[in-house]
């Protein structure tokens, strides 16, 4: 009988499915991969060009607990935290009949976004690199109940999983600090994780756009061309509330420079992958007199905004 797709993966309508978390550039010294039992994966074959995986089996595959090895190993970035953002591909195999169950292209999303219902492949992540192919077998048990239930496991079956990580982002600005003096800007503090939280002086505001590098990346530059994963947030001048932040609502976003504010658009022009940037954005540069949703017209914003990642283009 044909398996289900698990609701939480079919409201995405199967055209994707995506991980993502915290990496660094370096040697992910601190990272455990789940071992692969000697010769369980031995029966798994699997074969297509990266982003096309496709799974065979020799013998029917069943383990108690997650297990995944390396195919390829990439030589991009490495995924060390669930707060990393990161895009897959990913194919998944019944373990006992080799009865495909899905295959889907990438999307953006955190590790963590996935791990409240797929805990092993969420497992599976961890420690690999941007450009590498991984392959592993999950137990209906490092999945959730409902996740199980939707695609038919009992909890003693298993799944076959393929995964080409084709991008992998940062989690927050990891660029060199750097040094600022100039008067009257708002001061930056940052919590663990690396959400920012913004002070603002006792003074007016500055009549023209003020832009400075807090972090410095070594990254790409990004150009008018690209679509950029970002996380920021943004306090109105005026009243000092944060009106908007994707660190609370948990995620990045992407941006392109046509589809922000003109001021916003100045300040990311020219800077690099691993960047945070304080920006303060006169009126005229931002929502103007009319103002937007909670922003007031003639506000001044301040954002602070870092820089994770270039999305790779779409493919045509």
């Amino acid at each position: 009988m044909r398996r289900r797709i698990p609701a939480v993966l079919a409201v995405l309508g199967l055209s994707a499915l995506t991980l993502a978390g915290c990496a660094t550039a370096s040697s992910p010294a601190a990272c455990a991969r789940p071992a692969a039992d000697t010769g369980v994966l031995d029966a798994v074959h699997v074969s297509g060009a990266p982003g096309a995986a496709q799974v065979s089996l020799d013998a029917p595959v069943f383990v108690p607990e997650t297990v995944a090895e390396d195919e390829t190993v990439g030589e991009g970035m490495a995924i060390t935290s669930d707060a990393q953002d990161l895009a897959f591909s990913v194919t998944i195999v019944d373990g006992a009949t080799g009865e495909s169950l899905l295959s889907a292209g990438p999307q953006v999303n955190t590790v963590g976004y996935w791990r409240e219902h797929y805990d092993g492949l969420a497992d599976m992540m961890m420690c690999a690199r941007e450009g590498s192919r991984v392959v592993g077998a999950v137990p209906a048990t490092a999945l959730s109940t409902d996740a199980a239930q939707n695609w038919g496991l009992s909890e003693d079956d298993t799944i076959v999983v393929a995964m080409d990580v084709q991008k992998v982002y940062l989690a927050a600005a990891n660029g060199v600090p750097q040094y600022n003096d100039r008067r009257g800007m708002p001061s930056v503090v940052l919590a663990p994780g690396g959400e920012p939280g913004i002070i603002m002086p006792d003074a007016d505001p500055p009549a023209d756009l003020a832009v400075e590098v807090l972090k410095k990346g070594d990254g790409a530059v990004v150009t008018d061309a690209d679509s950029i994963r970002i996380k920021y947030t943004g306090v109105t001048w005026a009243d000092r509330k944060v009106f908007d932040s994707s660190w609370q609502k948990g995620a990045s976003v992407a941006v392109t420079m046509n589809g922000v504010v003109p001021g916003f658009a100045q300040a990311l022009e020219g800077q690099t992958v691993g960047s945070q940037i304080l920006a303060v954005i006169p009126p005229e540069l931002g929502y103007g007199a009319e103002g937007s949703g909670t922003i007031p017209g003639d506000a001044t914003l301040v954002f602070v905004i870092d820089i994770l990642g270039i999305d790779a283009p779409a493919s045509s």
